[in-house]
């Protein structure tokens, strides 16, 4: 009898597990595929928007997932890559999210995400590159214009084409008009004719030009480039070049000498200094203490 109940129960065991694991496979099969992919590695964190089947679409989904992988754990962060799979880096908005039946509180978040998005990526303590090939436009453009560097193939292309759907690129235009010439801005605005990589390096949108077989290793030439440097440094001097561009000449004289001043007082400044003076690498400690004599 005992044997009995115990192969009973052996045999309940079995059938759960058997229905779990295949209640598992069944999820794993239909599970949707992430937004976004984030990969960290040697400091480097790789962010692939990952949704080519619209066009890697800036929905406010997308909006939502990039930020939290921006903000994901920043201890030993030290420089972001932005990419994209398929053949589109991103089309901008998505469109479906701004008809009239989603209601001007859902537009407002989208923009108002999109802003915040923007925005922390310049506020980052740490240098975003944004490594494109193929076509971003809108608010795809946008986020590239947003970021710090931009490596890009001979086959990208960039273009604000909202005025062609009754939708005019003014968010775009914010970070637009402060990467390129204001004439190239407006162009780009009122005919929504997009330019070329190469007319893109010219006008100052992107950073790099390079052939598709070699964008990954350009890329990842300058990220690891930056990781050579202090951390605290490198944080430091992009809010301050960011904080100095939007004053005036005096001002930014000014508020640039005093934070040289702070550099100065970092042990990482004085190492470098001594460093070259010694004719050796310097040993960054990647800290905010000051030095002491």
């Amino acid at each position: 009898m005992a044997r009995s109940v115990l192969g009973r129960v052996a045999d309940v065991f079995r059938l759960s597990k058997a229905a779990l694991l295949s209640g598992t496979r069944v999820y794993a099969e239909t599970r949707p595929e992430p937004l976004t992919i984030r990969q960290q590695n040697h400091g480097i964190r790789r962010i692939v928007l990952n949704n080519p089947g619209k066009r890697n679409a800036l929905s406010l989904s997308m909006l939502q997932s990039l930020r939290d992988d921006l903000l994901a754990d920043p201890s030993t962060l030290r420089v972001i890559i932005i990419s994209a799979n398929g053949p589109v880096f991103s089309s901008g908005h998505d469109l479906k999210e701004l008809t009239s039946a989603q209601g001007r509180e859902h537009h407002t978040q989208v923009f108002q995400t999109c802003s915040e998005v923007m925005t922390l990526i310049q506020d980052m303590p740490v240098p975003v590159i944004a490594m494109v090939n193929g076509v971003a436009t809108a608010a795809g453009c946008q986020l590239v214009a947003s970021c710090d560097i931009a490596v890009v193939t001979d086959k990208s292309t960039f273009a604000t084409p909202g005025v062609n759907v009754g939708l005019f690129c003014s968010t775009p235009a914010v970070a637009i008009g402060r990467a390129v010439p204001r004439k190239v801005a407006m162009e780009m605005l009122f005919t929504g004719a997009p330019i070329s990589a190469h007319d893109a390096l010219l006008h100052g949108l992107v950073s790099k030009v390079v052939p598709e077989e070699r964008l990954e290793e350009e890329t990842l030439a300058i990220a690891q480039r930056v990781c050579q440097a202090s951390r605290p440094v490198v944080a430091l001097g992009k809010a301050t070049f960011q904080r100095q561009m939007a004053q005036g000449r005096d001002a930014a004289y000014a508020m640039a000498s005093k934070v040289m001043v702070d550099n100065l007082a970092l042990r990482d400044g004085q190492e470098g200094i001594r460093a070259f003076i010694d004719k050796r690498k310097p040993v960054w400690s990647h800290g905010t203490d000051e030095a002491h004599d």
